[in-house]
């Protein structure tokens, strides 16, 4: 038999599963640049008001935080706006999508019967990358196609389609790697998630210091790619060079190793457990504590990084009044340092709240992977149980966001030589930020314990909320739209007085929507697959 015997079946099964998730990242992805140079077109109508800006833009600060502007038109400023959003996300979309079709399902034992029937070894992996392929080249053709109708440079438009779709096959072959590594589908997400995290902190090392650091990490190849400044066509064999080595790990890890394996050896453990596991509490430590960990490193470089380019924001001469009010609008009104500290933190808080929805969805997947039932089985209540994970959600994104303030205060306490008030100011700006993820805590929650086949919905609440904050100033929104995500309610600290009753109500929500969640995780069957 063809070790790709069964590739057509299986890429067909995994659209008809993704038929709408995936039709919402491909239509999210391609249209939001779209809208963005729609926009800047009308705040931008002359080259006078973009040679303004430009000057802005040069600022390292603003640099780090989107890297350089290329070209002084509304297409190089569209790509300086959007570009790094996008690679982030499409990465995002690519990388989890090759692992819920291949590690997620052997973890399940799906993937298991599956191959007892007609399928050949390499089948889910080729169908995996091949759908996950398919929707790349869905979102380059049709940001392409967009951005082309708002009136901008056909090659340009190309080219940053391109770009955008060679991230997401990149990062859909690193998954692919990653997904032979360990037995779970969760460590196989984070390892990918930290590659993807590490090439926007390289590429924002690289955009505001050494020049070659930004030429290791693939965020920094795609805006090389220079769409609107003189596109260089050549960095995409960069994409496909270490995409088709990336692709042949994976092939070559996957023929090495058994169904539901991974390479990554398990430690045996001891033949009696420890009195430390003796409670939900325990073991849901020891399920939590990697994650938690590369979390709490992955958010310290990042307060460090962000916190640290925000020096440099004070150095800009005449800033362009609309970029004034963006930032104004996403961090506060007291002072552009104030405002940038502001937007930055605000981004940490919905960086760590990625990590509130995947710890408390954790409870879905032990429950969907059968685990929770010998537990119940114990003297262990359901409430008991769950009230054991999220505790890590909720506790652990305070962890997270402390580490990040004290990390940002450290580094730009240190440049503007005041470590002691800088680090109160900068713990208090991300803290801040805590009862929003834990809106979203509440809501995975809710979705759990009232339609846990709907759980994953959590994500999107938190990808609507990025988009909103992140884009809705630019868009001219109604505050109304924006108020939707929670993260619009924080006080914006350090650039404004704390206010207290926003809090307080995002609180009470987190608070109303587990205490619903729980109420019927109490009450309905389990598990529920």
């Amino acid at each position: 038999m063809n070790s790709l015997t069964g590739t057509r079946a299986l890429a067909r099964l995994a659209l008809r599963l993704d038929r709408v998730r995936l039709t919402v990242w491909v239509l999210g992805l391609a249209v939001m640049p779209m809208g963005t140079a729609a926009n800047y077109f009308k705040l931008y109508p002359t080259e006078e008001d973009l040679r303004a800006v430009s000057g802005v833009l040069s600022n390292p600060s603003l640099v780090a935080l989107s890297g350089p502007l290329f070209g002084v038109s509304i297409g190089g400023l569209t790509a300086w706006k959007i570009g790094v959003t996008e690679f982030i996300l499409v990465g995002l979309m690519s990388l989890l999508t090759v692992v819920r079709h291949t590690r997620a399902e052997e973890e399940t034992g799906r993937l298991e019967l599956i191959r007892a029937t007609v399928v050949g070894r390499n089948a889910p992996l080729t169908a995996a990358l091949l759908v996950t392929a398919l929707a790349n080249l869905a979102i380059a053709v049709l940001m392409a196609l967009g951005l082309m109708a708002t009136g901008l440079p056909v090659a340009g438009s190309v080219a940053l389609g391109l770009a955008t779709g060679l991230v997401g096959i990149l990062f859909a072959a690193v998954a692919a790697a990653a997904a032979q590594l360990t037995e779970s589908a969760r460590a196989a997400s984070g390892i990918a998630s930290a590659v993807l995290g590490g090439t926007y902190l390289l590429r924002a090392v690289g955009d505001t210091g050494p020049t070659w650091l930004s030429w290791l990490s693939p965020a920094g190849w795609a805006l090389h790619v220079r769409p609107y400044a003189g596109e260089r066509w050549w960095v995409a064999a960069l994409f496909v060079g270490f995409a088709a080595v990336f692709t042949t790990v994976g092939y070559t890890l996957a023929g090495r190793r058994d169904v539901g394996a991974g390479l990554l050896p398990d430690r045996p453990g001891p033949a009696a457990a420890s009195p430390g596991l003796r409670s939900p509490l325990a073991l849901a430590w020891r399920l939590h504590r990697g994650l938690l960990l590369g979390w709490t490193i992955g958010l310290a470089l990042s307060g460090a990084v962000l916190g640290g380019a925000a020096a440099g924001i004070g150095d800009l001469k005449s800033p362009n009044q609309q970029l004034t009010d963006i930032l104004t609008r996403m961090g506060g009104p007291s002072g552009l340092t104030d405002a940038f500290l502001g937007a930055i933190f605000g981004i940490i808080g919905m960086v760590a709240a990625a990590y509130t929805v995947q710890a408390t969805l954790r409870l879905r997947q032990e429950e969907s992977s059968g685990r929770v039932e010998a537990l119940l089985a114990t003297r262990v209540g359901r409430l008991r149980w769950a009230a054991s994970h999220l505790a890590f959600a909720l506790l652990g994104t305070a962890l997270l966001l402390a580490v990040a303030g004290v990390a940002g205060g450290l580094v730009y306490g240190a440049q503007v030589h005041d470590v002691g008030g800088q680090v109160g100011r900068l713990l208090g700006a991300a803290l801040v930020q805590l009862p929003a993820a834990w809106v979203l805590a509440g809501f995975g929650t809710a979705l759990i314990g009232l339609v846990p086949r709907l759980s994953s919905l959590a994500w999107a609440a938190l990808i609507l909320s990025v988009l909103l904050v992140e884009l809705g100033a630019l868009f001219g929104l109604s505050e109304w739209v924006v108020d939707v995500t929670p993260f619009a309610h924080v006080p914006k600290l350090p650039g404004s007085a704390f206010t207290v009753m926003p809090v307080l109500w995002l609180t009470l929500i987190a608070v109303a929507l587990g205490a619903a969640g729980l109420a019927g995780l109490r009450r309905r069957d389990m598990p529920v697959t």
